[in-house]
């Protein structure tokens, strides 16, 4: 190897080195967060049949959010603590702290913390270089927590106005959204499946056609990305 492809040789290792530290990926796997998104969705029915499934879901919820700071936060490590913190406390308080903390002020801080998560993984998409196994499990994980990002605005309208949405398996006379009612909503809304849940409100009804939107786009704008990507190398040669 003469120096110029050993300088050559170095730059790439540097470059992919730096994109190592904004993704976080020295830390924690972007493919192991996604691991810990799909075990929680696999399991995330079942928690409903049991005694303590709430607690049990809490635990779940606390792992993944913790697995998103490791994989995601890289430069952005103090903003990543400051956005997780308030959203792993409200959601333990507003298990056992009896009504202490409001449902909205849950839902607010983990829908911020969750968006800045899809925020990080399409950050890494971006600047991404080459297609690999990492850039395929960040743009997945994006999917799948655009789904959680858009269940817990669901919850947060539900709650705020229990008239919002209709639907015959629905908690209560008010038919409000429970935790996994509103996750079948988003997931069934962001791959246009459709479901019996029906939105009543305008709010509602704006932000499911949103998803939606959303869903299609990210998925014709991700692959276009990644054959841009792909087919790069080829067309050096």
């Amino acid at each position: 190897m003469d120096e110029s492809q050993l300088k050559k040789a170095l730059a790439t290792a540097v470059r992919f080195r730096k994109l190592q530290v904004t993704a976080g990926l020295y830390r924690f796997s972007v493919a192991q967060f996604l691991v810990a998104l799909i075990l929680l969705l696999a399991v995330y029915p079942f928690l409903v049949e049991w005694e303590y499934g709430s607690t049990i879901e809490t635990i779940l919820m606390t792992v993944v959010l913790v697995s998103a700071v490791l994989a995601v936060s890289g430069r952005t490590w103090g903003l990543a603590i400051g956005l997780v913190v308030p959203a792993l406390a409200a959601a333990w308080i507003e298990r056992y702290g009896d009504g202490l903390v409001p449902p909205w002020i849950v839902a607010c801080a983990r829908m911020v913390f969750v968006g800045f998560v899809v925020i990080q993984l399409l950050r890494f998409i971006v600047q991404a270089k080459s297609v690999n196994s990492e850039v395929l499990c960040a743009g997945i994980s994006a999917y799948i927590v655009m789904g959680l990002l858009w269940s817990t605005a669901y919850l947060l309208i539900s709650q705020l106005n229990p008239g919002a949405f209709l639907g015959e398996r629905l908690e209560g006379v008010n038919h409000s959204l429970g935790r996994f009612d509103s996750l079948y909503l988003s997931y069934t809304s962001l791959t246009c499946l459709g479901c019996n849940i029906i939105p009543v409100s305008k709010v509602a009804r704006m932000l499911m056609v949103l998803e939606s939107l959303t869903g299609v786009l990210y998925l014709a704008v991700l692959i276009a990305r990644l054959v841009a990507m792909y087919s790069r190398p080829t067309e050096k040669e």
